[in-house]
């Protein structure tokens, strides 16, 4: 029997919403891309489209509502007293007319003036000022909660300690940390006249010479920073407060804070769409990178009416640049298998530079896109650096195929272990079948050690593939009965980093529920979903124990979700992985949060809120409501305890009212918070 359309959504919605958190990870905080950010874009606009036709499967904490990633576990966390957002994006100029169209109708008229930005490609932080002095620095993360980089970002020239005359007691700065072209090059130079490893681009290493462990070293890095907005503000330093974006810019100016002198305000949106043709066609003419043009509405006043969804402010838009394009000659296409088997074709490239650095290796993505381009061995192709990080080759020059060409045809056998590959009815993708296959151990290793998984210093690529190859490891569960004499003898492997491996394992046995569980690759089950089982089941012999029905009920699960972690689970396979970790001392149970100190009136319940608060802001009543042990979901749902509804309220209250589910106004709300009692209850 086929698969139903919504469970079929359903299944491409998780997938989706996986794949974009991974690369969000990779991107925001280990500062290691694997996609281009056309490609990236492209999920999430598919994501928000799939979620916004079946709303029932919209999830709270969806990615469409996400900013950045996490912090990392080697710096102080910071709560950003406001959050710091990122921002839409128009990839042409239509796009960019209809998003300015969209703010004056959402107005009721054209905002008299507009700001236009450059948008720099490094790193976005938040400096704040007490009494002019900076007292703290901090990266995005995710847009809430983000990394504590005081000591680093002081040894940036750019930033200064103390503000001119007219501080206010507290001004919260937003900015971009970033390397210049000519450092950049420098940087490199020298690295490889001592014999290191020299860089790939300016973008990447801003971000990592800005999460160095050591200040000293990223004293040495000579990073720069432009300030492009105000956060939180307290005080006016015994002047008049700025009314405009661009008056800001230039306030922040006076207060000794470098602001790039490429802003400009203009009241024609002709002369915006002019001003980004004219950037996109001067990009190279600049000393630092840029991938794209902010426009901005100017007037303060209006941006507040404006507001902001979940993710982006309304009244702001990153118009982004396209990627740069560059042919070079196809010399071979080759398959590589991934930890679930996914067999994915990539191009060898006669190296060629584009987006400022040197590519020799290109994703297919999967045997339809082969055909569909029709790129063969020897052709001239064309390849972009999207988003100037990670390349793809879009199409042969038919012009200069070579005579007697024919079309690359998929293999049929594993390149690595040799077994059948094959390609499941109605899916693009192909796989090996073998779960054996040395490259999927490897794979399933290097997840299972990863930062978001187990986290287990020492476990890099070469590692891995040393380990498997000598036959020490052959799955997840080997971690925990390595041989460290044999690793003594092998070659890089002293003392102190046989003491150090052995270390990080031990300290892995403590990681809570949920890690294991995405660490472990469960169809299905990324980050979120493997927190929502730890937390609903407690432990791997509670979740085991729980049907397929058991286990559909947690919030945000459906039947694909369920049907694939009740298989994994009763794989006989698999459960002696599991009676092996256990035997290892990995047998987690689900971390219990924190007791706030105030009554848990809402556990069980789950409460929406929607529209505008007068008492508080949306974040702040999701925060009340968790903390007193209920649930916010962002959508309406028949499982829904109650929707707060405040002015603006949308689709969201017209579901409800469908559902018959209770609505509250303010006032209720505040009793419910309180008591935990409904209306009439």
């Amino acid at each position: 029997m086929g698969t139903r359309p919504v469970e079929g959504a359903l299944a491409r919605i998780e997938e989706l919403r996986e794949l974009i958190r991974r690369h969000n990870e990779l991107y925001h905080t280990l500062d290691s891309p694997e996609i281009p950010d056309s490609e990236f874009d492209a999920l999430v606009v598919e994501l928000s489209s799939l979620e916004a036709a079946n709303p029932d499967l919209a999830q709270d904490g969806s990615p469409t509502a996400d900013v950045g990633g996490r912090a990392l576990n080697a710096f102080s966390e910071v709560v950003h007293a406001l959050p710091m957002r990122s921002l839409d994006n128009a990839f042409d100029l239509d796009e960019l007319r209809a998003w300015s169209e969209r703010v004056a109708k959402r107005l009721g008229e054209v905002p008299p003036a507009w700001v236009c930005e450059l948008k720099f490609d490094g790193l976005a932080v938040s400096l704040r000022y007490e009494n002019g002095r900076m007292v703290q620095a901090a990266t995005r993360g995710d847009g809430r909660i983000g990394e504590d980089v005081t000591a680093n970002v002081a040894t940036i020239s750019d930033v200064p300690d103390e503000l001119g005359p007219g501080a206010p007691l507290v001004l919260e700065v937003r900015g971009e940390v970033y390397m210049s072209k000519p450092a950049f090059t420098e940087l490199n130079r020298v690295r490889e006249a001592g014999g290191e490893k020299t860089f790939v681009n300016p973008r990447n290493t801003a971000a990592g010479s800005l999460r160095q462990k050591d200040p000293a070293v990223t004293d040495t890095r000579d990073l720069s920073f432009w300030a492009y907005q105000v956060g939180q503000v307290a005080g006016d330093g015994g002047r008049e407060e700025p009314t405009g974006h661009h008056e800001t810019l230039l306030w922040l100016g006076d207060l000794g804070l470098p602001v790039n002198d490429r802003a400009v305000r203009l009241t024609d949106f002709d002369d915006v769409v002019a001003h980004v043709l004219a950037v996109e066609a001067s990009r190279h003419d600049l000393d630092y990178e840029i991938d794209g043009v902010v426009v901005k509405v100017d007037d303060l006043a209006v941006q507040e009416e404006l507001g902001s969804t979940a993710r982006a402010p309304r009244w702001a838009i990153a118009y982004k640049l396209p990627p740069e394009e560059r042919t070079t000659r196809l010399l071979d296409i080759e398959v590589s298998i991934g930890p679930g088997g996914q067999a994915t074709p990539f191009a060898r490239l006669e190296p060629v530079f584009v987006g400022g650095s040197t590519v020799a290796a290109a994703t297919l993505h999967n045997a339809d896109q082969v055909g569909v381009k029709d790129v063969r061995p020897g052709d001239m192709v064309i390849v972009r650096k999207a988003g100037d990080v990670i390349p793809e080759v879009l199409g042969p020059v038919l012009s200069e195929r070579p005579a007697g060409s024919v079309p690359w045809e998929f293999p049929t056998l594993c390149p690595v272990c040799g077994s059948l590959l094959v390609r499941p009815e109605g899916e693009a993708a192909t796989f090996c079948v073998d779960n054996s296959c040395p490259s999927q151990v490897r794979g399933r290793i290097e997840h299972f050690a990863s930062r978001g998984a187990m986290d287990i210093d020492g476990f890099g690529e070469a590692r891995v593939d040393l380990f498997v190859t000598e036959g020490l490891m052959t799955d997840v569960a080997d971690v925990y009965s390595l041989d460290f004499d044999r690793i003594a003898g092998f070659e890089g492997f002293g003392e102190t980093s046989v003491q150090n491996l052995s270390d990080a394992i031990d300290m892995s046995r403590q990681r809570p529920l949920g890690r294991l569980l995405f660490g472990l690759r469960i169809p299905h089950v990324g980050t979120t979903v493997a927190d929502q089982l730890a937390q609903a089941f407690g432990s791997l012999n509670g979740l085991k124990a729980a049907g397929i029905e058991e286990i559909e009920t947690v919030e945000g699960l459906g039947p694909v979700i369920a049907a694939s972690v009740h298989g994994w689970m009763h794989d006989r396979t698999n459960a002696g992985l599991l009676d092996r970790l256990r035997a290892a001392g990995v047998d987690p149970e689900a971390s219990v949060p924190a007791a706030t100190g105030v009554p848990q009136v809402l556990e069980g319940m789950a409460v929406v809120v929607t529209g505008t608060l007068e008492g508080m802001g949306r974040d702040e009543a999701r925060d009340a409501i968790t903390s007193r042990g209920g649930r916010s979901p962002g959508s309406v749902s028949a499982k829904t305890t109650a929707l707060v509804a405040g002015e603006g309220s949308g689709s969201k209250l017209v579901k409800a009212e469908q559902l018959g589910v209770p609505v509250l106004d303010e006032a209720a709300f505040t009793r419910l918070l309180e008591s935990g009692s409904l209306p009439g209850q």
